[in-house]
């Protein structure tokens, strides 16, 4: 053992649970989820969807919180651990982290002004108009930054203090209390949200497209495809937020079941943001006399210009846009919250500083690139730019890159199954190996050889190449090659993680669950 202070844990199991759902559930669920359903088969969806979490998502998750709680360490040096040549990966995801909370924090100040404007319906009879002109200022043409916007900056900042408040608290005092708060919140707040918007004349049309069935989509290889995307990027795996949260964890705690409630707790909320999103979209569907194929988007484009139309034209709508704009808010802070903490947590297994100077340094400093960068004029086209690319060629692919190095290079899922398995009172079998051996690598290899096809076929967004270069490509370069620059630093401090003796000692001596 080494002369490291006790790694911090989580107090119950359910502030575990909490944080891992509150990481889970973020923009994606509310604004993505909705969109690629009705796009794919709509209610036929739903099959590809559960296959995709009983075959990637849940065994996924148990894979991070087995690494996590058996090395008790931060993804570079939980990884090290394991085998030594994935350290790279771990700071790789640092680095895909750090771009990710740029951005990510961006989009929860635009709703956080939302939620003012919501009162007065400040965006008057052109919400599209108010958005990209008035609110954002955006400029002309990508890559360009003339001017700082102050309406951006300003609850930015705010969100950035929240959030290095609560990391600044620690795991149990700061994460898992404000989840604890927040979780509930954002149930009772979309709750009431969906059921005012099912009560919405229109709002059967609406709820009929989405899960309408096209059983004809389910031999369509693309439909499969998008399913495995929506489950890896809305559960918080690929880029090391669920292998630092499980490192907190205590070394009885239920892995399998953690898993599996987590996992399903996300799916339930995707589907009740569907049902919220498609009964608002038929109520302006049948507002305009058009079909609800005219009217559906996703993403920037649902949430700051369709729902603002939707909330000027229903009656009591300043509630309606408190409700959406606050649960946004709320989601989003959970992911940005977990998001951070890998970052923090990696930094500090790396130093040895403490907490707060960890927090303060490397939060700091994320929070500064965040306001510099993205509320200037320019900022949308970044962030568009850098979220695309970083989660197509970042976390996916990094994702893929460790699922390789774990099962077919080191051949570590035996070894981690039986760690799993010593605590959890669902054991894994073979599927768990099969799924992760074979499954949800040649799946996510035929996203990347797909994504890459389109890619270059045309430019995303129709963005011009020599932005796209930089602002896309070369953020998603980027991060990894910081990534393998910081694993060949030496690594001076010895690793968090236990022995295999001392990890099995501890398995074995009774610690409550």
């Amino acid at each position: 053992m080494t002369d490291q202070p006790p790694r911090e844990q989580w107090g119950t199991r359910l502030g575990f649970l909490m944080a891992a759902i509150g990481s889970a559930i973020g923009l994606g669920n509310i604004w993505r989820f909705p969109k690629v359903a009705f796009d794919n088969g709509g209610g036929s969806f739903l099959l590809p969807y559960l296959i995709a979490l009983l075959t990637a998502g849940i065994p996924l998750l148990i894979l991070e919180y087995t690494i996590g709680r058996k090395y008790r360490a931060s993804p570079p040096a939980a990884l090290r651990a394991l085998y030594r040549p994935t350290q790279a990966i771990g700071w790789w995801q640092v680095a895909i982290c750090f771009v990710i909370a740029t951005y990510y924090a961006v989009i929860l100040a635009w709703s956080l002004r939302y939620i003012g404007f919501s009162f007065t319906k400040a965006w008057g009879d052109d919400p599209n108009g108010f958005f990209f002109n008035d609110f954002l200022k955006a400029a002309d043409e990508p890559g360009t930054i003339s001017a700082f916007v102050p309406g951006v900056a300003l609850p930015l900042i705010l969100i950035w203090v929240v959030t290095l408040v609560i990391l600044g608290l620690g795991v149990r005092r700061g994460i898992e209390r404000a989840n604890k708060i927040f979780i509930p919140l954002l149930v009772v707040f979309f709750g009431v949200l969906v059921i005012r918007a099912v009560t919405l004349d229109g709002a059967t049309t609406g709820l009929n497209a989405l899960f309408q069935p096209d059983w004809g989509a389910l031999t369509n290889g693309s439909v499969w495809v998008a399913a495995y995307g929506q489950i890896f990027f809305s559960l918080s795996i690929g880029f090391g937020i669920m292998i630092t949260y499980a490192s907190y964890l205590n070394r009885r705690s239920d892995l399998t079941g953690s898993a599996m409630v987590a996992g399903f707790a996300n799916s339930s909320f995707e589907i009740l943001a569907g049902i919220g999103v498609f009964a608002t979209l038929g109520f302006m569907a049948a507002q305009a006399g058009v079909g609800v194929d005219d009217v559906v988007s996703g993403g920037v484009g649902l949430a700051f210009v369709a729902f603002p139309q939707i909330i000027s034209e229903m009656w009591f709508g300043q509630v309606f846009g408190v409700l959406f704009f606050g649960s946004l808010v709320i989601a989003g802070l959970t992911s940005l919250i977990s998001i951070v903490q890998v970052i923090v947590a990696a930094v500090e297994d790396r130093t040895g500083i403490s907490r707060t100077s960890a927090v303060l340094s490397v939060g700091g400093a994320t929070g500064v690139v965040s306001v510099l960068l993205f509320s200037t004029n320019g900022g949308l086209y970044f962030l568009d730019a850098a979220d695309h690319f970083i989660n197509q060629y970042g976390i996916a692919l990094a994702g893929l890159v460790l699922l390789v190095m774990v099962s077919w290079v080191a051949r570590k899922l035996p070894m981690l199954q039986r760690n799993a398995d010593a605590t959890s009172a669902v054991l894994l079998g073979r599927w768990w190996k099969l799924c992760l051996g074979v499954i949800t690598p040649v799946v996510l290899g035929w996203m990347m050889i797909d994504s890459l096809i389109n890619e270059f076929r045309e430019n995303y967004e129709d963005l011009p190449t020599s932005f796209l270069l930089y602002a896309g490509w070369g953020v998603a370069l980027a991060a990894l090659v910081v990534g393998i620059a910081l694993a060949l630093i030496p690594w001076r401090r010895p690793s968090p993680a236990l022995t295999e003796d001392e990890d099995r000692d501890l398995l074995t001596k009774g610690e409550p669950r």
